[in-house]
């Protein structure tokens, strides 16, 4: 399974945000610290504005700020809420082509299968959990934890 970039990116910053003692930044913060594309950002931010998993104010003193407590944010959730398809190979995607050995394949079930372990161990985990060590992420992410 390969996750979006728009996942990849969902999560990286509630990530930052999340181990931000004050928990306010800028989408301009964000990009900064990973070295992604702002325009990309901002519309990240406003898939978890839609989700209810951050707070966003326009203005000089505007930014980003979490809507729930990390521990409340769960990764399967987030994982499903922002994925489109979890289609592994083509004959599970809805108006796939038809492979040639559809009839006797027994992939597609294995597949299933594997996709069915997948969410439930993201399942298991919070953004606490991934934020657990804030001393180490935020040197990492450029945040002064002294101050932020």
């Amino acid at each position: 399974m390969r996750m979006t970039l728009h996942t990849d990116y969902a999560l990286r910053m509630l990530i930052y945000v999340a181990t931000r003692r004050d928990g306010a930044c800028t989408v301009n913060d964000v990009a900064e610290a990973y070295g992604l594309s702002r325009n990309h950002l901002l519309k990240v931010a406003q898939t978890l504005r839609h989700l209810g998993l951050v707070e966003t104010t326009r203005g000089r003193a505007g930014g980003i700020r979490l809507a729930r407590a990390p521990r409340e944010i769960g990764v399967g959730a987030l994982v499903r809420a922002t994925e489109e398809e979890f289609s592994l190979a083509e004959c599970m995607q809805a108006g796939g082509r038809a492979c040639a050995i559809s009839p006797a394949c027994r992939l597609k079930g294995m597949l299933h299968e594997a996709l069915g372990a997948f969410l439930p161990v993201l399942d298991k985990y919070t953004l606490a959990d991934i934020v657990r060590d804030r001393a180490s992420l935020g040197p990492l992410l450029g945040i002064d934890l002294a101050a932020a």
